[in-house]
């Protein structure tokens, strides 16, 4: 009698390890669920949040201390630049004025950034040509500047549609970067650099 009682309590489970079981159990289901619920659109490398249909960047060389401006014209002949940030579907998110607003002073302290650029989204597809310009507003060193211009298509996917450099010799330069038409379904077709003004002279 003794020893059947013994095999009997001896075959009966363990309670500890059936708590690790399901621990175990509830851990996959969870670990399943966050993949179902995780949006895959989001994990694709290259993607950009959908805050704009274009990005247009104008950078020159870091810690150059000249103004550089960007002006772009769309279509309906709406114009962003320094005094007009916004204009149709276009922003002017950054006006970079060289070392004049690169700098933040934390304790008495001058911090720098050393990074020169401007940038223009286009929030939405305005069919018709747009063109982009770029201006020696103020030099503070009395060279030349080599500026660079790019286009980028962002949806759906990123896609550099233009990349161009050129060189401003002195203040008062104005130069035609790129002109684009944009079709209605977003594709941009007849890039070229042929000149047109659009710096409003006062």
């Amino acid at each position: 009698m003794r020893r059947g009682t013994r095999r009997s309590r001896e075959a009966e489970p363990d309670p500890f390890y059936d708590m690790l079981f399901n621990m175990l159990i509830a851990f996959v289901f969870c670990f399943i669920v966050a993949l179902l619920a995780m949006n895959p659109k989001a994990l694709k490398a290259g993607d950009i949040p959908s805050k704009a249909e274009y990005i247009i960047n104008v950078g020159w060389p870091d810690r150059n201390p000249n103004d550089i401006d960007t002006w772009v014209q769309d279509p309906a002949g709406n114009l962003v630049w320094f005094r007009q940030r916004e204009a149709g579907l276009m922003y002017l998110d950054r006006d970079d004025r060289g070392d004049a607003n690169d700098a933040i002073v934390v304790d008495g302290h001058r911090i720098a950034s050393p990074f020169r650029q401007e940038v223009v989204t286009v929030r939405g597809i305005v069919p018709g040509e747009f063109t982009v310009n770029v201006q020696y507003y103020q030099s503070r060193d009395g060279q030349p500047v080599d500026v660079t211009v790019s286009i980028i298509k962002v949806n759906p996917r990123a896609e550099v549609v233009f990349y161009g450099q050129l060189k401003l010799a002195r203040p008062g330069d104005e130069a035609t970067a790129a002109r684009f038409t944009l079709l209605p379904d977003g594709k941009v077709v007849n890039v070229n650099t042929l000149p047109k003004t659009l710096v409003q002279r006062s």
